[in-house]
């Protein structure tokens, strides 16, 4: 596994991939992050990851083309990649996924799901808010998700 930090307007980035693509990004990176000893600096890795979230940033870049490998269960990675098919600047809330998905029922486990993406920003989790307009939870905190529904220009239901 390879990472690197990366600055972004959220604070640092930490991100994390190897060969088989992208497993994480993880905000607060400048907190203590316990690294597995296996880890090794990025050199060159990572390079597509970090140009893509500067251009996302910088306001230029409104789809990812990264391989993700995302860790989770069955029903997680399906819940990540309805995530994925949320379009650039838009919401829908926890219900509306869950009826995408085909499961309208499962609304908190899909919220669990969404809470547990570990891609965040690429795997877009921060698009997903309360049937009531409000930004409920978010991993990296509900201002970051405000932040990046704003460089976004999301209109919240």
């Amino acid at each position: 596994m390879y990472y690197r930090y990366q600055p972004s307007p959220l604070g640092p980035l930490l991100l994390a991939g190897d060969e088989q693509g992208l497993h994480l990004i993880h905000m607060d990176a400048a907190q203590p992050w316990a690294l597995s000893s296996a880890w090794q600096p990025a050199h060159s890795q990572l390079d597509a990851v970090s140009r893509q979230l500067d251009e996302y940033f910088a306001g230029k870049r409104e789809a990812f083309d990264v391989q993700l490998a995302p860790m989770g269960t069955a029903f997680q990675r399906e819940v990540w990649q309805a995530l994925q098919r949320i379009p650039y600047g838009t919401t829908c809330s926890y219900a509306t996924l869950a009826q995408r998905i085909g499961r309208p029922r499962a609304i908190r486990a899909v919220g669990t799901a969404n809470g547990a993406n570990p891609i965040s920003i690429i795997v877009p989790c921060h698009r997903v808010i309360g049937s009531n307009g409000t930004l409920t939870g978010y991993a990296g905190g509900v201002e970051r998700k405000q932040q990046l529904l704003e460089l976004e220009g999301a209109w919240l239901i």
